[in-house]
């Protein structure tokens, strides 16, 4: 995927709304494979993380349903504390850190370019890198997300637009979690397994590509709304 910009992560930037937008299209991508994820899981883990997972962002809409973020990064907090309270197994500490982070880096901004996307995205992955102990070939998460930074951040040295860059974030996790299936896993149950463990994909990257493929089809969705109504660039909206 080729920069599309024309100046420093050009077009629209992703506000609240977007981030908003995020969490909701990740609870409807989440719920629809939780039984997908169940069995990833049960394959080389304890088979619990399309249903943890599902807890977690169920939480988190019903959170959203009461309260609005001003920010991203204040929806990515909300995010974070809710995921931490209402998952159990590894997912909850690690997408909670990962949210958590991406929210600290992102700060008070109103909204997001693209410069700051790869920021918010960097910090959650290094969340997760802390928090697991895991790099990156070990058949974790990390091995979504690692490729998913390096080409957000590609796109963003383009001077892509910030839904390029999160596209091109989500190709490459999904690619990244396609990847994990002939490793063999060194972190967490899956590593008790051993060679037994190759054939089968790492459930934490499958889920972490969904989760970035409903943050790039939100910002989609919102550069498209902008391009067929907002305001003329430089008159507000």
């Amino acid at each position: 995927m080729t920069g599309s910009g024309n100046g420093n992560g050009s077009g629209p930037v992703l506000d609240a709304a977007w981030a908003i937008d995020w969490l909701r299209r990740s609870a409807a991508v989440v719920a629809e494979n939780r039984v997908a994820l169940i069995e990833l899981d049960r394959a080389i883990g304890d088979g619990d993380h399309g249903e943890n997972l599902d807890r977690g962002f169920t939480a988190i809409v019903a959170k959203l349903d009461q309260e609005t973020p001003a920010t991203p990064g204040a929806a990515f907090k909300m995010a974070a504390m809710t995921l931490k309270s209402k998952v159990g197994g590894a997912a909850g500490p690690l997408y909670g850190t990962a949210f958590l982070r991406a929210g600290t880096a992102v700060g008070d901004a109103a909204a997001l370019d693209a410069p700051m996307l790869v920021a918010a995205l960097t910090a959650a992955r290094d969340g997760v890198v802390a928090r697991g102990k895991a790099a990156s070939g070990e058949k974790t998460m990390i091995d979504a997300w690692t490729p998913a930074v390096d080409a957000a951040a590609a796109e963003a040295a383009a001077d892509s637009a910030p839904a390029v860059v999160l596209a091109a974030a989500a190709d490459a996790a999904e690619a990244g979690a396609i990847a994990t299936d002939p490793l063999i896993a060194r972190k967490g149950r899956a590593s008790y397994l051993g060679e037994r463990a190759i054939g089968h994909r790492d459930p934490g990257a499958a889920s972490s590509a969904l989760i970035l493929r409903a943050a790039a089809d939100a910002a989609a969705a919102s550069a498209g709304a902008v391009a067929g109504g907002a305001a003329p660039a430089g008159t507000g909206s």
